[in-house]
């Protein structure tokens, strides 16, 4: 038997391997922890510290890692969600045990929705407390594990501190296979603290499998493509998680199909391109334009609710599934599943289809793109178009945007051109409150040298306060809008639409701009005549900003009801 192999294994320098021999004093579990993702590469990491996790907390004070401390471990999850799409990194979340560990949970099951790689450590109570004996422990739960188990792609138990480094390393690969998401380990506060004589960790590998599609199954979509007459492509979250849009565009120009984007793919297809339909899911105009494809390529997307004109969408062609996520495969609908990475199968495809000429598809987009502007104009909805339009307008090209789940989202999910690819993020993945904030607090802490603006409601500006500490401690580049309609403005409309009344939507609410004021933060409470001016003002300006918009919007009226 060959070991010829060896030669690709990680090799330690002089220095190194000296130092392997006489580690220095003073370690333990935690300083593990930090080795270990310093040698993945690791530069920036998000948390909160508690009484179990302590061990970790006093490591990072010996590492050269960047902590960034939220006020809230949801909120801190919401930012490493952030800082993994932005960078397609993996986004270290550290927690502790029990209440510290359960409430990132909902921001865990955002990253899961939207493929973000969060690692997050937790610690445990001590390991004689573990195995489900009733010890009282602070913070001790029966079994931590089955709380994440649900959500999160891979659960990693540590016992001993030899098994740090090989824990952390399993999940950080499983955090960036396709499709990435939130992974957990979970480690005990005694194997924490205890000193440590094992030697530096370094040479670190976890590089992730590549997820490629299979020959026969591109053939065989690239066949129906060549031959389609009126081919459609709908592009998901994994065409921009994969950095794909090059890919989708040659593709699309190639077979002259049609474009739609979905809203967790927002970004991956240019918005004014004669292909393009935008992202007008919601609208039976578009629905009826998918269902008429002979062949519909889905690239990325699970078909869910938001992205099916809520289930309403019935495709009559053949329908091509690409996605990472083998459980989405044919969810909704029958297809040609194939269990690939977004980019690898657009490379193939690209290459296997032939040229397809349809000197008709532009004017068939613009046919049903003019449809859907009467449709909206005759709801006389000015005021929603014009504070749009002005975010946009304010907002450089380049310069990430976080929406809360809100009714200038929702508007912005159909009608917003994000113009660059993974620029516009938002909770549509779990639907939970609170994510525009924290995570545009993760961006701005991956890359400080643009501004980055959050949109959020005043219901869901009020999960988030907390965290202008943070953004004014860091003093990190960004912007928050916040549209004040005094409740929950989407729940007032459903609730009012089903019931004929509202219930529990109407909030009492502070002074936001002198909230604001009283972190150290500035703030303006501006108007939709003059929201351009004051946003591009505030975010052109360094350091964290408030923008209050007092304003009464509204939804533009659904199509699958």
């Amino acid at each position: 038997m060959s070991h010829d192999h060896h030669d690709d294994r990680p090799q330690l320098t002089a220095a190194q391997a000296a130092a392997v021999l006489d580690p220095p004093a003073g370690r333990n579990g935690g300083d593990l922890v930090v080795e270990s993702l310093q040698g993945l590469g690791a530069t920036t990491v998000f948390g909160l510290p508690g009484q179990h996790a302590l061990g970790m907390f006093d490591a990072l004070r010996r590492s050269s890692l960047r902590y960034v401390g939220l006020r809230v471990e949801n909120n801190a999850g919401f930012a490493a969600d952030a800082y993994g799409r932005i960078t397609g990194e993996v986004a270290p979340l550290l927690l502790s045990t029990g209440p510290g560990a359960l409430t990132s949970l909902a921001a865990l099951q955002e990253a899961a929705a939207a493929s973000a790689p969060v690692l997050a450590i937790s610690s445990q109570i001590p390991t004689a407390g573990l195995g489900g004996g009733r010890h009282g422990y602070l913070h001790e739960l029966r079994d931590q594990q089955a709380s994440v188990r649900d959500i999160v792609k891979s659960v990693h138990t540590v016992r001993t501190a030899s098994q740090i480094p090989s824990a952390i390393a399993a999940a950080w690969e499983s955090a960036l296979t396709a499709p990435h998401g939130p992974v957990w380990v979970e480690i005990p506060q005694d194997v924490l603290l205890a000193e440590t004589t094992l030697p530096v960790v370094s040479a670190m590998d976890a590089t992730p499998r590549e997820l490629y599609p299979r020959p026969e199954l591109t053939i065989a979509a690239a066949h129906l493509l060549s031959h389609a007459e009126r081919p459609v492509i709908i592009a998901g979250g994994g065409v921009v998680r994969s950095d794909a849009s090059g890919k989708l565009r040659a593709l699309a120009e190639k077979i002259d199909a049609p474009v739609v984007t979905t809203f967790g793919g927002k970004g991956a297809f240019p918005w004014e391109h004669p292909l393009s339909l935008r992202s007008w899911l919601e609208d039976r105009h578009t629905t009826d334009f998918l269902e008429d494809a002979d062949v519909l390529l889905v690239v990325g997307s699970g078909l869910g609710e938001l992205s099916s004109n809520y289930h309403t969408f019935r495709p009559r062609g053949r329908v091509i599934q690409i996605e990472a996520d083998a459980g989405k495969l044919e969810s909704n609908h029958p297809a040609l599943g194939i269990h690939s990475d977004a980019r690898e199968a657009l490379a193939d495809l690209l290459e296997a289809v032939e040229r397809r000429e349809d000197a008709g598809a532009a004017e068939r987009v613009r046919t049903v793109l003019e449809k859907v502007r009467v449709r909206i104009e005759a709801q006389e909805l000015t005021l929603e178009q014009q504070v749009l339009a002005a975010v946009r307008e304010a907002l450089p090209d380049a310069a990430p945007s976080f929406w809360d789940m809100t009714i200038l989202a929702y508007w912005a999910w159909s009608a917003f051109d994000a113009r660059r690819p993974n620029t516009m993020h938002s909770a549509q993945g779990a639907g939970g409150l609170g994510y525009g904030f924290p995570a545009a607090i993760g961006a701005a802490a991956a890359d400080p040298t643009k501004p980055v603006l959050a949109v959020s409601g005043d219901g869901g500006a009020m999960y988030s306060i907390a965290e202008l500490a943070t953004a004014r401690q860091y003093d990190l580049p960004l912007t928050w809008l916040i549209v004040d309609d005094g409740g929950y403005g989407i729940l007032r409309e459903y609730m009012t639409g089903a019931f004929g009344e509202t219930t529990g939507t109407e909030l009492s609410r502070p002074d936001f701009v002198a909230l604001a004021e009283s972190f150290g933060v500035p703030a303006v409470r501006t108007t939709p005549e003059s929201l351009a001016a004051d946003l591009g003002k505030a975010l052109a300006a360094p350091g964290p900003s408030v923008v209050v918009l007092p304003a009464l919007l509204r939804m533009f009226e659904p199509t699958h009801l």
